[in-house]
């Protein structure tokens, strides 16, 4: 490694899985590139739920991965692996990581990088490419889009449901999404949704289904609402899973799937292949950054602090009291 980059570097540690309060900052050994990867200086980490699944004890680094906490950061390329030849030393870059991005530098498949998109801030980029990455790859590739057609996200002032209000949205879509309040509400209408449902006193099967049903469903809920979205759904629909915070186990009449000929997938981004996360990785730079240019996608940074407060960053998360990311600055 170059003689500026130091021996140990500060990182967020967990003394052991638990709550937001097992987080501290500590001490470790700076991580050295192999072959295949870049040494990034951190500028930046997105906090995102799979973090706090691992924090808990739930949701183990892949072999080889770091141990630490960290799924996306920006930074400063400050070394690069014998094979890498698309990034050099000095190149600012934001990327999707395996683990590690809780930290002053972290060791990142050359592949996962992407540049910064134009008009973005280095800090806010931190927080684009888990969402991104998790979105595009479930709802978009691989898929021909309905134009004009109903997408309905639930949670859509998180992290996940601002980036696929957005994508649908520039995309043709016609997004429908579900929220708290009425300060969600009008969170969401500002990124594009058509229509922002209260869960709290509206019936989303209800008002999807007046719309004529729902053509992709992305939902992180779970629980009673996989039976409600196959009720939304409306014939040849996909239905997304990629969180059960209500639950994982249901007991489900699966009749409609056949009648409606619906789709049910679902998928975790981590453990996905490094190619696979490289073809993804080109498709955003060809197909979504130049967005952010046109001024038809935008950055949705909810608070930054700074590393040491990552228990407070982790308990604002679960408060579930923000809209957009939250970003750990180093």
């Amino acid at each position: 490694m170059p003689s500026e980059v130091p021996k140990t570097m500060r990182a967020v540690l967990m003394r052991e899985p638990g709550g937001p309060d097992v987080l501290e900052t500590g001490e470790v050994d700076t991580p050295a590139p192999r072959p295949h990867e870049v040494l990034v200086r951190v500028t930046a980490a997105g906090v995102n739920g799979p973090d706090l699944v691992q924090r808990r004890g739930h949701y183990p680094p892949p072999p080889g991965a770091s141990s630490l906490l960290g799924l996306e950061v920006s930074g400063e390329v400050v070394a690069t692996g014998a094979d890498v030849t698309a990034w050099t030393a000095g190149d600012r870059v934001t990327a999707l990581t395996n683990g590690g991005g809780y930290a002053e530098y972290v060791a990142i498949d050359a592949g996962h990088c992407l540049p910064i998109p134009q008009g973005v801030s280095e800090v806010d980029a931190a927080g684009l490419p888990e969402t991104y990455f998790t979105v595009w790859s479930n709802v978009f590739h691989g898929h021909e889009i309905p134009e004009g057609g109903n997408f309905l996200v639930h949670g859509g002032a998180g992290g996940i449901g601002s980036t696929a209000v957005q994508l649908g949205n520039a995309f043709g879509l016609n997004m429908l999404t579900t929220v708290p309040d009425a300060e969600a509400a009008a969170f969401v209408t500002g990124l594009g949704a058509a229509r922002a449902i209260n869960f709290n006193d509206e019936d989303f099967v209800e008002i999807t289904r007046d719309a004529g049903g729902a053509d992709i469903i992305l939902d992180i809920i779970g629980g009673p609402y996989v039976e409600r979205n196959i009720k939304a759904a409306r014939h040849d629909a996909r239905l997304i899973q990629l969180a059960f915070n209500a639950g994982a186990k249901v007991e489900l009449n699966l009749m409609p799937i056949m009648l409606k000929r619906l789709s049910y997938t679902g998928s975790t981004l981590r453990s996905r292949p490094d190619a696979f996360k490289t073809t993804i990785a080109h498709e955003l730079s060809e197909r979504v950054w130049p967005l952010f240019a046109e001024n038809r996608l935008r950055p949705v940074t909810h608070a930054v602090l700074p590393i040491e407060k990552a228990r407070e960053a982790h308990e604002l998360m679960e408060s579930g009291e923000h809209f957009g990311k939250i970003i750990l600055t180093t």
